[in-house]
């Protein structure tokens, strides 16, 4: 099953809306933007939250002690990381922080250049991270920006890259054409934000339960069909 996150959530009633359209995860953003959130503002959400619904947190350029800190405060089950953290600041998370999630950003214009260059092999493999999140977002934009990309030729550079690691894709999602990049690149997880907004920071019930089931409807089409 594709897993699922709705992130820049910023209230509780959001993170409800995730987890009763079915949504294996919700994101909460602690580095600069309209949908920033406090420590305090997420431990409060989260306490509400049934364990089974991942929390990851969303950071850029944070300290592995300051990281680690507002995981353990919140309750966060993953950390997201959109900055210039090397292989080495995710090996020293994964000390400080057994059993939490670790995932990181990879811009596409980044991931082009590097299968271009056939560079970035021995980087996937040192890092070690549970999963990489690719989104459309220039490489000097930190978090993400609701930017779509081409997703054959990013399938064409992860398979010049020889890549076998879980694959989040991002940037521009919503219900409408979140499927292509399921048909493109058979990801082990899809990550939402503005595609289910209401506004930012916001989330429209209605959209984000059409989102879930767009997801799910495409594996069940793919499961049909293989079947």
């Amino acid at each position: 099953m594709t897993w699922v996150k709705i992130c820049g959530t910023t209230t509780f009633e959001d993170a409800q809306m995730a987890l009763q359209a079915g949504a294996n995860a919700v994101g909460f953003v602690f580095a600069p933007s309209r949908r920033r959130v406090t420590p305090e503002q997420v431990r409060e959400i989260v306490a509400q939250l049934p364990a089974r619904l991942e929390r990851v947190g969303v950071f850029v350029n944070e300290s592995e002690d300051r990281i680690a800190e507002i995981v353990g405060a919140c309750g966060l089950t993953a950390v997201q990381l959109h900055g210039d953290e090397t292989p080495e600041f995710g090996c020293k998370l994964r000390v400080l922080l057994p059993g939490t999630k670790i995932f990181r950003a990879l811009p596409f214009a980044a991931l082009a250049e590097a299968a271009a260059n056939r560079g970035m092999r021995d980087f996937f493999d040192a890092a070690g991270y549970d999963a990489w999140l690719l989104d459309g977002a220039p490489v000097a934009v930190r978090g993400g920006a609701g930017i779509s990309f081409d997703w054959l030729k990013a399938r064409e550079a992860l398979a010049a890259l020889a890549f076998r690691g879980n694959l989040i894709v991002a940037g521009g999602l919503d219900s409408e054409n979140v499927a292509g990049p399921l048909e493109a690149l058979h990801p082990w997880g899809v990550d939402v934000v503005s595609g289910v907004e209401a506004e930012p920071g916001r989330k429209d019930a209605r959209k984000v339960r059409s989102f879930v089931q767009a997801v799910r409807q495409w594996e069940s089409q793919r499961n049909h069909g293989n079947g």
